[in-house]
């Protein structure tokens, strides 16, 4: 399985929603398992976005559709990155001409 970060930014609608957030948060959370993709972590976060999740899905597609499933109910914009680990990132270098 690959693993993703994606950033989160909150709507207007999510504000509005501040003092529930953490059910918000749960209910993205199953929709977002749902799609066979694995939670490593999540977390709030300070800056240009208010905050990070770490996953592992079994391919680009579930991670399209994880990303899709935590802002169905239009509270976040997702931006969400494929990671490489170390060895990863070497195999790829490897392959350079």
């Amino acid at each position: 399985m690959s693993v993703y970060v994606t950033l989160f930014k909150y709507t207007d609608q999510a504000l509005k929603l501040a003092k529930n957030f953490k059910k918000y948060q749960e209910e993205a959370a199953k929709r977002v398992e749902k799609t066979g993709t694995k939670i490593l972590g999540f977390y709030m976060t300070m800056g240009e976005y208010d905050a990070a999740g770490i996953t592992e899905c079994p391919s680009d597609e579930a991670a399209v559709a994880a990303s899709l499933a935590a802002s169905l109910d239009g509270t976040f914009k997702t931006t969400t990155l494929r990671a490489f680990t170390a060895d990863e990132f070497e195999e790829i270098i490897r392959r350079l001409p």
